[in-house]
């Protein structure tokens, strides 16, 4: 038996109205001067005004960054760094996304040594230390780096992106509040939610799975089965969007303690080159290489279609894992997700410059279930074009 470990946030709260517990938290913290960092969207939402009204009443001088973009590469996340650097903080607060809270994590860390952010992209760097104290309070539901030890940032050089990865980036708190996500439209619900039930599916597959990863992907899993489709049609349901917050806040764990594999591998090149958002790239790809992935890994099938809500008495393992592949694919159906990338303009002459980028991916693909060659990657891509 291999040994196994579990990273977490050093607080979480959740709940609607939880975002009240940002008072508490600065008290705890013992923070004078925050830095919020988001993106343009969330602010036009008005979803930044609630934290800090509420870091302000605590006596906390709050500064906000909004400018983070969808998808930030090296050169966005190193402007906003150095806008974060004109002044010092005591609590950095990633609202929004995936890209404004992996934007907020690394902030924090970088903020608080000399390492430059392009030397932890190619390897050369380590992050030595923990950085000023982060809250993270997600917006979306979907990417989980409220819970991770990830910080994505695109290379475009490289036409990929890159995760930096250390338990340094581990959020010392998260809120988890529904209201701050009922807001979030349908089609940002869908891929989000996607990206979500992704992560989770891929780490209960993932090679480097384990008792804590495989309870929380079973539990995400069924959380967003159940109520995706319920988001994505009436946004203002609490107790939907408050199961796809906590399902992806699970997913986050997965990765913390497990790791994503070939769709997410597969998905890199996606956005790299050709700016596809994660989430999106992510549900295209999940349906076919679950089904690559179902040769061999029936008992795990069997169980994922159970937390989705198949019935698989009487079935096959075969059987049921055909299931689960039907199910992902009707649930892309039902949530108007692409079906292939041709509305992206990507073709057959294509492919080999997507198989490049995603053979480099080894971080990923060394966890896939089934190993993965560059013509089972080709394959792949090959029935999207």
């Amino acid at each position: 038996m291999s040994t196994y470990s579990l990273l977490s946030a050093g607080r979480t709260f959740g709940g609607a109205g939880s975002i009240e517990q940002i008072k508490a938290i600065a008290a705890d913290l013992g923070a004078t001067r925050a830095l919020i960092i988001s993106d343009q969207g969330v602010a036009r939402a008005g979803l930044l005004r609630k934290p800090k009204a509420l870091l302000e009443a605590a006596g906390v001088a709050v500064t906000v960054i909004d400018s983070t973009p969808p998808e930030p590469d090296v050169g966005q996340v190193e402007a906003i760094l150095a806008s974060a650097s004109a002044q010092s903080y005591d609590l950095v607060v990633g609202i929004g996304g995936g890209s404004a809270m992996d934007v907020a994590k690394i902030v924090a860390v970088l903020l608080a040594s000399d390492v430059a952010l392009r030397d932890l992209l190619r390897g050369k760097a380590t992050i030595a230390k923990r950085g000023v104290p982060t809250l993270m309070i997600p917006t979306t539901a979907g990417t989980g780096s409220e819970a991770t030890p990830n910080s994505i940032v695109l290379v475009p050089e490289d036409e990929l992106k890159v995760g930096i990865v250390s338990p340094k980036l581990i959020p010392d708190c998260v809120i988890l509040d529904p209201q701050m996500t009922v807001g979030l439209p349908p089609a940002i619900t869908a891929s989000t939610g996607m990206d979500a039930l992704t992560h989770a599916i891929e780490c209960y597959m993932s090679k480097k799975g384990s008792p804590f990863s495989e309870l929380f992907a079973l539990k995400a899993i069924a959380l967003i089965a159940r109520s995706i489709r319920r988001a994505y049609t009436v946004g203002s349901d609490l107790e939907a969007r408050h199961d796809m917050l906590l399902g992806a806040y699970y997913g986050g764990m997965c990765i913390a303690t497990s790791s994503t594999t070939a769709v997410h591998a597969l998905a890199y090149p996606l956005g790299g080159k050709y700016r596809i958002p994660h989430g999106v790239s992510n549900a295209i790809l999940l349906p076919y290489v679950m089904r690559f992935n179902g040769v061999g890994n029936e008992a795990k099938f069997r169980d994922v279609a159970i937390a989705m809500g198949i019935d698989v008495a009487g079935r096959s393992a075969q059987q049921a894992t055909t299931a689960v592949v039907d199910a992902l694919f009707a649930l892309n159906r039902d949530l108007s997700i692409p079906a292939d990338l041709k509305q992206w303009n990507i073709t057959a002459a294509d492919l080999e410059t997507l198989v490049d980028g995603a053979a480099k991916v080894t971080r990923l693909l060394d966890n896939n279930p089934r190993a993965m060659s560059r013509v089972d990657i080709a394959s792949i891509y090959q029935q999207l074009v």
